[in-house]
């Protein structure tokens, strides 16, 4: 097996990567018998183009995307569709909402328990051309999305600052569009929506619960719509309640989950991606299960607590009525 580790060279606006290479550095001394190399990316899309390359190899290769969600993101699209790869992550961004789900970050730093990490296989989401292993959306939070690296740009703002920085700004615009919402292929909403979305895993925007029930080896997209049924004041008030994931009881949510999203919008809209953002007026998003070979480094709890029951279970009476 031969370890290779991605990183983003701007991570953390650079200093997260110039840490954590030294501490790679001394691993891979301290390891002889492991092949390990050393990636650290070029240019945009770097890491799409040599994690793609890694799996066409053939060999049998455990890709470590070092950095943020974006890291992941290219990782995953470049290599998902080979078997002999394995995908993780080490969490060096700013967000690293995927990676919350299956730990802190010290842990999920510590590089002896991802080269001895278990593979399992996860669910991604087809959207488009691409795929995504986190969220998609459309409307309002998209939006925030899109305009969040904006923000990142401001001194002393970034991760979940950073969203929501630019959540308070797109307050100030617009925020409701006029969908229509199919889940399944049956039509679940139509009217003024403020968002919609389709989740693999549970947070976004720097540690917004936008999905609490969301596991990403279920075979299932959980599916949440808010309807227009407030002002800006209210919604700004209600920030709060949707970091938390309180949001699956007001009256203005729909839940749901299902194997597919299409959503059609009256004008142009805001669609996200794992964080990937454009404009369009209509997406579909759909479950591709066991789509991924992905690591559980060995100090994580996540699969003791997902063969428990725990990880659905303690969230649950967070769903309006229960």
């Amino acid at each position: 097996m031969k370890y290779v580790f991605i990183i983003n060279s701007t991570a953390g606006k650079g200093k997260a990567a110039e840490e954590f290479i030294p501490k790679l550095e001394a691993y891979t001394s301290a390891h002889p018998e492991l092949d390990i190399e050393i990636y650290p990316t070029k240019f945009a899309g770097d890491a799409k183009q040599y994690s793609g390359k890694l799996g066409y190899s053939g060999e049998d290769v455990s890709i470590f995307a070092c950095g943020g969600d974006g890291t992941l993101f290219e990782v995953i699209n470049g290599a998902y569709k080979y078997p002999n790869a394995r995908i993780g992550i080490i969490p060096l961004g700013s967000g690293n909402d995927f990676a919350r789900i299956f730990g802190d970050r010290e842990h999920l730093t510590d590089i002896d328990s991802q080269v001895n990490g278990t593979a399992v296989k996860f669910d991604l989401i087809k959207a488009g051309n691409q795929v995504a292993i986190n969220q998609c959306s459309m409307g309002f939070d998209a939006e925030v999305c899109a305009n969040q690296a904006s923000s990142k740009k401001l001194p002393g703002v970034n991760g979940e600052f950073a969203y929501t920085v630019s959540l308070f700004y797109c307050l100030l615009k617009k925020f409701n569009s006029d969908f229509k919402v199919y889940v399944d292929d049956e039509l679940i909403y139509e009217g003024k929506t403020i968002f919609a979305l389709c989740a693999n895993s549970r947070w976004y925007g720097g540690g917004y619960m936008g999905a609490p029930l969301a596991l990403p080896d279920d075979g299932m997209l959980d599916c949440v719509m808010v309807k227009k049924g407030f002002g800006r004041i209210k919604l700004a008030s209600l920030v709060n309640e949707y970091k938390r994931g309180e949001h699956l009881k007001w009256r203005e949510t729909i839940y749901l989950r299902g194997k597919k999203m299409r959503i059609v919008s009256t004008s142009p809209a805001s669609v996200n991606v794992d964080g990937e953002c454009e404009t369009v007026k209509e997406s579909t998003f759909e479950i591709l299960e066991k789509a991924c070979n992905f690591i559980i480094p060995s100090n994580s709890n996540y699969l003791q607590r997902r063969e428990s029951g725990d990880l659905r279970d303690e969230y649950k009476g967070m769903i309006k009525g229960s």
